[in-house]
């Protein structure tokens, strides 16, 4: 037969391996305490009748302890799973802790709304991005920079000695002699003759743009006559004198043909203008009449 008080005296007032004294309050570090305090309401050890509540992996189950399982330890406590929706946990305690007193269910249900709040906050710390602390040893950083170092220097070294073996071949210092390594050499062969092939190309493509540009350049416009102004007394004695005018025209075709002329040394083409005009000759017989 289990003595509650004769417990609770012992632990109370001798040795209890789960009773931690602070300051202010003693505290107990079993798990199956329903609020944390070491008294003699909230006591697993001294309490034949007990209810818990406990957590594993974010499901809730109710723990309950009864006298007529005191002789089977194994057998203890019976565990039943909670629900996960919050009201009808609630309902759950209620129903499985009907007869029992009532610090005991207010005890159970305020430890599981602590942690039904606590799982809520950490699916939302899972949601968020979050910063992952890696441990580096200082170690493996200095042997890492260290090798760095050797490693540039080394590289360094070996192309100094490429460049001078290399000016060395060029300048014909070594004469006939052509057993060595030549994948140094074959290197630098093939790295100019890139250089050459883009330097080509970038020259193709300058010339094509040229081509193009005076193929646009060439290509004639066609202006109407209305664009221009010109008088109508100019007209009248283009009938009277046409054999000035044709003088003049070709003096014009003179003057035209050596601005073409001045105009193709020039850097810069200008585009080439057609210009048409139509004109309406009178005869001479009509003239004298008018006269």
């Amino acid at each position: 037969m289990q003595h509650d008080e004769v417990i609770w005296q012992l632990i109370n007032n001798g040795f209890c391996s789960f009773k931690v004294k602070t300051e202010t309050k003693t505290l107990c570090q079993n798990e199956y305490n329903v609020s944390g305090l070491c008294n003699r309401q909230s006591c697993p050890l001294a309490n034949s009748r007990y209810a818990t509540i406990k957590e594993h992996d974010g499901v809730c189950y109710l723990y309950m302890k009864t006298i007529e399982r005191a002789h089977t330890p194994a057998k203890l406590w019976e565990k039943i799973k909670l629900n996960r929706n919050y009201e009808k946990a609630m309902e759950q305690i209620d129903k499985h802790l009907l007869y029992w007193p009532s610090y005991s269910i207010h005890k159970c249900k305020q430890r599981f709304t602590r942690i039904t709040q606590y799982l809520i906050r950490m699916r939302k710390l899972r949601l968020k991005t979050q910063k992952k602390l890696v441990t580096v040893s200082k170690k493996v950083e200095r042997r890492e920079k260290t090798r760095e170092a050797k490693a540039l220097n080394a590289a360094q070294i070996e192309k100094n000695i490429e460049k001078e073996l290399l000016e060395r071949l060029k300048k014909g210092t070594y004469g006939d002699i052509y057993n060595f390594p030549e994948t140094a050499f074959d290197k630098v062969l093939e790295d100019e003759e890139l250089e050459s092939d883009h330097g080509e190309m970038e020259d193709e493509d300058e010339i094509e743009q040229e081509i193009e540009e005076e193929s646009e350049e060439e290509a004639p416009e066609f202006i109407a006559d209305e664009d221009f102004d010109y008088d109508e007394s100019d007209m009248e004695d283009y009938g009277s004198f046409s054999s000035e005018s044709e003088s003049e025209e070709e003096i014009k075709q003179e003057e035209e043909k050596e601005e073409k002329a001045t105009s193709s040394k020039q850097k810069k083409k200008r585009k080439k203008i057609e210009i048409e005009y139509e004109r309406e000759t009178v005869p001479k017989s009509k003239v004298k009449a008018t006269r």
